[in-house]
């Protein structure tokens, strides 16, 4: 199917930005959603930001305003940028593939973690 390849997590001081990175390899088909996952130490894994292949994003309202999520024009990766990150933000965060017609693929998970 696909697989999943996240970059760009690491240590950040609140209000601090970073930009996360996940290429795809594989079947990639016309039709899909990318899209970004996170899980806090002790808490379910949520969706942070989702991309669908004709360009409609969706955001959770928590970080409205200070995420944006975007695709290259070859449609193999999708990108978070990060601003204004506060403690909260901290967890592990997933990158997420679903195209017409293929089963959900996950990356290996990439650590954000904000703290001064």
């Amino acid at each position: 199917q696909v697989q999943l390849v996240e970059s760009g997590g690491g240590l950040v001081q609140p209000g601090g930005s970073l930009t996360l990175s996940c290429v795809a390899s594989g079947m990639i088909v016309n039709i899909y959603t990318m899209g970004w996952y996170r899980q806090a130490p002790g808490k379910q894994r949520e969706v942070v930001a989702t991309i669908h292949s004709g360009g409609d994003t969706i955001y959770a309202d928590s970080v409205k305003g200070r995420f944006t999520i975007s695709g290259n024009s070859a449609k193999d990766t999708v990108y978070l940028e990060m601003n204004s990150l506060k403690p909260e933000d901290t967890a592990v965060y997933y990158c997420y593939h679903w195209g017409l017609g293929q089963r959900e693929s996950w990356g290996q998970g990439t650590q954000v973690t904000v703290s001064s």
